[in-house]
């Protein structure tokens, strides 16, 4: 009978061991935390692109809504979530609005979470009342600065993004509009489109419909480049405010810990589903830009967001009840 050596049994049953327990990635669903209510842009946009991811993966993706505290609450049980590589995190620019805004807050978006990549830009369009009489941003500076205290902009919220795009406005500019701010998008354009204020700082989704009924008048968006949704507007930047840059933003993060490896392979998936034209149309009806980069650049991207709206709120001395 032939022998075998105990080492090379030793060596065979390491191998089958290590063989049985490797499993792929993902086995399981994948679980997306999403820190608003459901029907909302970011929900809309987590629910199109994990439902791309789920087919491309072959496993369920799943969307948790902890919705409370302008985003806090979500990313609290961010988090606190296993950094298996199945726990995922869309953020919003309320994250890096907050540690500004709230300078207690029990988390540290930068410390706590990891950046997985930025998922999708939600333009922000400047729009008026068509009663103002003006049918550009330098009509309107000067409109403003020969009627000083007279303009009034709505917004969904105080500290938004909406609220935030006009404060950067008014610095660049050298003009004074009041803010008035409602509790949501909704409200705040149903006033403008009723003339209770004249100027709106508006998210794409609310402001399309009432730009092509002609009840508002758009005069540029505050993307860096010409948004996909208004092609023959011009930016803001453009239009003489140089350097002005103001959109809402959506982007995958995942609990401190989590493998580079899956971080990396989410990414890349990611960015795979969202070049992929069905997608890309999905998220576009739903007011959203597909906007895709690497976890790296993603970082950059928030360090930089944090710093520019932390500078925002303290020049503008922005406070909200804790």
């Amino acid at each position: 009978m032939r022998r075998v050596s105990l080492g090379w049994v030793c060596a065979l049953l390491v191998c089958f061991s290590s063989s049985a327990s490797a499993q792929p990635w993902p086995d399981k669903a994948v679980d997306f935390i999403v820190p608003f209510a459901p029907g909302g842009p970011v929900d809309t946009t987590a629910r199109i692109t994990t439902q791309a991811l789920a087919q491309l993966w072959k496993v369920p993706t799943v969307i948790e809504n902890k919705a409370g505290a302008g985003g806090i609450l979500g990313a609290q049980a961010a988090v606190k979530s296993a950094p298996d590589g199945y726990h995922f995190f869309f953020g919003a620019i309320h994250h890096s609005i907050l540690p500004a805004l709230k300078p207690n807050l029990s988390y540290d978006v930068q410390k706590d979470l990891v950046p997985v990549g930025l998922v999708a830009r939600f333009p922000i369009v400047l729009v008026v009342n068509p009663s103002l009489p003006v049918k550009s941003v330098s009509d309107l500076i000067a409109y403003a600065k020969a009627n000083p205290n007279k303009l009034s902009y709505s917004s969904s919220g105080t500290g938004g993004g909406t609220h935030l795009a006009g404060e950067i406005f008014d610095s660049l500019a050298g003009t004074k509009m009041q803010h008035i701010p409602y509790k949501g998008s909704a409200p705040a354009m149903q006033d403008l489109v009723a003339g209770q204020v004249q100027v709106m700082f508006a998210d794409a989704p609310s402001a399309i419909p009432f730009i092509k009924a002609g009840k508002i008048r758009a005069l540029a968006v505050g993307n860096p480049e010409p948004s996909t949704f208004f092609p023959d507007l011009p930016t803001i930047a453009q239009s003489g405010l140089a350097g002005y840059e103001a959109y809402s933003w959506t982007g995958l993060l995942a609990p401190v810990g989590t493998s580079q490896a899956v971080i990396d392979r989410v990414n890349a998936d990611l960015v795979k589903v969202l070049a992929d034209p069905k997608t890309a149309e999905a998220l576009k009806v739903a007011g959203a830009e597909p906007a895709p980069d690497s976890p790296s650049q993603f970082q950059i991207f928030l360090s930089a967001e944090i710093k520019k709206w932390g500078d925002v709120i303290r020049s503008a001395h922005i406070t909200v009840d804790e």
